[in-house]
């Protein structure tokens, strides 16, 4: 009996050895590391945006002028469209008629369209910057798996009222969007400091 258990013991000893391999790591398996698709991005180059629309700015000549098609949109309504990266930014554009009243439902329905996402997104930054040209600009960034994670909205308070969100509609995760989101982020801010009225 105990003969039977040390020829047992040597042999779960042997398995054992036999199992780990010889340390050598390229002759085992290792994982490969968690990787995203490389995305190959465009140097930033801008144009200015042409049109008789109320407003002028510089955008991205990766992207094109679209007009904005869906129910309820006003005439001077866009989509910058990236080709490349199926993206956009939806511009919205709204006369204030010096109406204190109006600019405040255009306000709140700006902080009503990003809170919609709270319920995917992981967190919501809002920040209030200074454009180069001196506008006050309303910033909200949206962390986690959303469709818009760039919006904002600035005003001049009497006349004019122009709101932008970047939109991607595709199911991939943002955090492999990283770089594209950066990139467009970087032209919606362009767009802000060149932003003038007409």
């Amino acid at each position: 009996m105990v003969k039977s258990i040390k020829v047992n013991l040597l042999f779960l000893i042997g398995l054992l050895l036999t199992a780990c391999g010889s340390g050598d790591e390229q002759d085992g398996y290792v994982p490969k590391p968690k990787g995203y698709n490389r995305i190959a991005l465009p140097s930033h180059q801008y144009q200015p945006l042409e049109g008789t629309y109320p407003y002028a700015f510089e955008y991205s000549r990766s992207a094109v002028i679209l007009p904005d098609t869906f129910a309820g949109a006003e005439k001077n309504w866009i989509f910058i469209y990236y080709p490349r990266f199926n993206a956009n930014i939806q511009l919205t554009y709204k006369e204030v008629r010096n109406s204190p009243a109006r600019l405040k439902d255009f306000i709140d329905d700006a902080y009503k369209l990003a809170s919609k996402h709270q319920i995917r997104a992981s967190a919501l930054q809002e920040q209030t910057i200074q454009t180069e040209t001196g506008r006050t600009a309303t910033l909200f960034r949206l962390e986690g798996d959303v469709p818009t994670p760039f919006q904002f909205y600035t005003t001049d308070s009497t006349t004019h009222y122009l709101r932008g969100a970047i939109y991607f509609p595709t199911a991939t995760k943002n955090d492999s969007l990283a770089p594209v989101i950066d990139f467009i982020q970087k032209d919606a801010l362009r767009l802000l400091n060149t932003l003038r009225w007409k």
